[in-house]
């Protein structure tokens, strides 16, 4: 087994956790595992995680509330249609409120 290998099975247990109408960052993903400066390794798991259905890879945006891994999911329209589906709202590829809407793993799951 890689060592990516565990570590996207950690990032996929924290995605699966987001609740439906809340979002949260690459960035506050690799902190709560502990790899601070992994953000770009949580999104190419994200990037690998569209064949899993049960990882709701929609939920993840960058620090800025920005869709930017929307090129990743089946059509280019299909990341914002689904946080659409949960009420979220997204204005020019970014999320509006995006404040309000932020799920930081570290608190809401305590370590």
């Amino acid at each position: 087994m890689k060592s990516n290998d565990n570590f996207f099975a950690q990032v996929y247990q924290v995605v699966r956790l987001i609740p439906s109408g809340k979002v949260t960052t690459y960035g506050a993903i690799a902190a709560y595992l502990g790899s601070k400066g992994s953000a770009r390794m949580v999104g190419w798991a994200m990037n690998a995680a569209h064949g899993l259905k049960d990882v709701p890879a929609h939920r993840v945006v960058n620090r800025n509330g920005m869709l930017t891994g929307k090129n990743h999911f089946s059509t280019p329209n299909l990341m914002q249609e689904l946080l659409e589906k949960e009420g979220i709202y997204v204005e020019d590829n970014t999320i509006i409120n995006f404040e309000n809407l932020f799920w930081d793993p570290a608190l809401a799951l305590e370590l």
